[in-house]
This record gives C-alpha cells, sequence and structure tokens, in this order.
C-alpha cells in the first residue's frame, strides 16, 4: 500500500505543476491581449456610444479630422446670416404670412455623406454659379413642401399641411416649389453682393440624390440648414456649397468681419485718408503748347526766343501730371508771377470737359 500510496501523491505532484505551468503561460501574454466584439466596435464607433456628432470617436474622429472647417472662411457665416435677415423678408412678401427663418447649424462634411443622408422624399435644386462656373445644391425638405402648397393655395392657419406619402410630387407643387427656389437663390446673390457680385442661376429640380451629384463623393463640402417657420407650418431648407465652388472667392472669405462693412477697417481708411491729405504734389502752370519739327528744336540754341501763342488775360491751364486740374487766370503778385483759379475741369470718359 507503501508504495501505491507514494504513486499517487507523484501524480498528483505533477498534475499540479502541470496545472501551474499553464497559468504562468496564460498570464504572460496579457499585454497582447485579442481585443473582443464590443471593445473592436466601441474603438470603431459602432456599439451605440457615439450617437451624437459630438461624441465620435476612434476610426470616425480620424476621418473627420481630414475636412476643412468652415470657421477658416469666417466671412462664409457672415453671408449666411446676411441671408437669414434677408429671406425673413422676401418670403414674407412671397407667402403673404409671418415667415421666421433661423440658421439651425452650419457643417463641413463630405458630399458622398450628405447625399446618403437626405431625407427623403424630398426636392434638391441644383443651381448653377455663372462667375464661378460651378455649382451648389438646394434642398427643401417634405414639411416645407406642404407648406409653401398650402399657403399659397390658400389653406387655413391652424390646419396641418395634407401629406400623402408615396406619391409623386404634381407639376403643380413642383412649380410651386421652384418659385420658392427661385426667391432664395436671389436673396443668395443679395446676401454675396457685398462681398462680391454672383448669380445663383436655377438649371434643374431633382427627388431622387443620385441625380443631384454635382460633385465628387469623397470632396469637402459646407452644408448650412435652414429653418423656415409659419406660425403652425414650416419645414426646412438646407444650402450645399462645395469647398471647390467657393474656391474664387476663398481670399475675400478669409477676411476678418469688421462691422458692417464686409471687410473694410475704418481706422485704417481714416488714417490712409489723413496722410493721402499731407501728400505733396506738383503742379505745373501751362501758358501754351506748340507743335514744332524735330529739326527745329535740334535747331535751339540758349538766346532763342520761342514766341507764346496766349493773349495777354488769357486763361491757363492747372496740371498734375498728365491730368487737367484747373483753368485760372495769369497776373503778378508784388515780384511773382501768379494765377487765380476759376473753375475746376472735370473729366468725362477720359476727355477734359
Amino acid at each position: 500500500m507503501s508504495t501505491e500510496e507514494d504513486d499517487l501523491a507523484a501524480s498528483w505532484g505533477a498534475a499540479l505543476e502541470q496545472e501551474q505551468d499553464e497559468g504562468a503561460e496564460t498570464k504572460a501574454p496579457d499585454a497582447a491581449r485579442v481585443l473582443n466584439q464590443a471593445e473592436i466596435d466601441s474603438l470603431l464607433g459602432f456599439g451605440g456610444a457615439a450617437t451624437k456628432e459630438t461624441d465620435q470617436s476612434g476610426i470616425e474622429r480620424i476621418v473627420s479630422a481630414g475636412l476643412v472647417s468652415y470657421e477658416r472662411l469666417p466671412m462664409l457665416e457672415i453671408v449666411f446670416d446676411r441671408l437669414v435677415r434677408i429671406m425673413s423678408t422676401s418670403l414674407r412678401n412671397f407667402t403673404s404670412d409671418n415667415v421666421e427663418v433661423g440658421i439651425d447649424s452650419i457643417v463641413s462634411l463630405r458630399f458622398g455623406d450628405y447625399l446618403n443622408s437626405v431625407p427623403l422624399p424630398a426636392m434638391l435644386a441644383v443651381f448653377k454659379v455663372d462667375e464661378w462656373d460651378n455649382f451648389g445644391l438646394l434642398v427643401i425638405d417634405s414639411a416645407l413642401i406642404y407648406s409653401i402648397v398650402d399657403v399659397l393655395l390658400g389653406g387655413r392657419r391652424g390646419t396641418a399641411a395634407m401629406r400623402i406619402e408615396g406619391r409623386p410630387y404634381t407639376t403643380i407643387e413642383r412649380t410651386l416649389v421652384e418659385r420658392l427656389i427661385t426667391v432664395v437663390l436671389k436673396d443668395l446673390s443679395d446676401a454675396f453682393s457685398p462681398l462680391t457680385p454672383v448669380t445663383f442661376r436655377f438649371e434643374r429640380l431633382e427627388v431622387n440624390p443620385r441625380f443631384a451629384a454635382i460633385s465628387r463623393l469623397s470632396n469637402a463640402c459646407i452644408l448650412s440648414k435652414l429653418r423656415v417657420d409659419m406660425e403652425d407650418r414650416g419645414g426646412r431648407i438646407e444650402l450645399l456649397l462645395p469647398y471647390a465652388t467657393l474656391e474664387p472667392v476663398r481670399e475675400l472669405l478669409l477676411q476678418q468681419f469688421m462691422g458692417e462693412k464686409f471687410g473694410r477697417d475704418s481706422i485704417w481708411e481714416t488714417h490712409l485718408a489723413e496722410e493721402l491729405r499731407h501728400t505733396e504734389m506738383a503742379l505745373d502752370v501751362v501758358l501754351d503748347e506748340q507743335t514744332m519739327p524735330l529739326s527745329v528744336i535740334m535747331r535751339l540754341k540758349p538766346g532763342d526766343r520761342i514766341t507764346l501763342g496766349c493773349a495777354p488775360g488769357a486763361p491757363v491751364r492747372l496740371r498734375c501730371g498728365d491730368v487737367p486740374m484747373f483753368e485760372a487766370e495769369l497776373g503778378r503778385r508784388e515780384n511773382h508771377l501768379a494765377v487765380r483759379i476759376d473753375r475746376t475741369l472735370r473729366r468725362r470718359g477720359g476727355a477734359t470737359a
């Protein structure tokens, strides 16, 4: 029995040593531990934690970091603010109703991401910017479409607009929305006018986002979401401008906003005007002008006389360089010749009046 007990104790000791060795092997690779599915989802932002735009994490943050933020174009936000004020007045005249327009958000995103997120049904208006030779997109959501149709066709206040989903928009609805789009594009041109003259021309109206591809899917764009409230009715207008469209006026949009003059600095203007007033300029008194052959001029020598063609008391002209400024009368004061200015000569179309 003693030999069996010894063999059993030896086998237990070997098994215990084997368990300790396996435990050591499992604890060793903790630094290179494989992530489970929940940790992978959390890293990539697919686990439900990244529900808000501000809670993006992982790969979404890396991808979004490549976009250009709209804050780098300070004047563009001022243009959108001016657009809101102009639209509030024009839409009141257009609908004969109390209309309030506000900005919900201004964000930067990729064109493909926005095209996939357009809430349908909606109308997508493609417009062209003639001066910049590029395109933009104006999206009218379903709520605003039915509200505009209801208001323009005399719908009563206090009743919600009837929405019949799952059907195409009628010709009357498309025509009325096109009138609204024309008003909005005219206001957008007026909003840009203090910065640069530009014309936004309506091209076509689409209901399928795939047919409104005005840019590459990976290109960066600026999206401005506008809220239109008409008492108990209203909806949203989304204005999309690719950065490629704004490139011709990028230098103007980079200006810092100084008051209501859109990029003009009153302090600098005042300083420049004061310095110009202290600038010294030379005025030439022209007694007479003659045309002479080159051979006669080459024979002139000290002591020769040139007869002037102006009679005594005839008016003379004062010029600054080649620009005629005044007409004056020649006279004498003490021991100096003097002129008395009679009238100012104005230039019209490059000629002297």
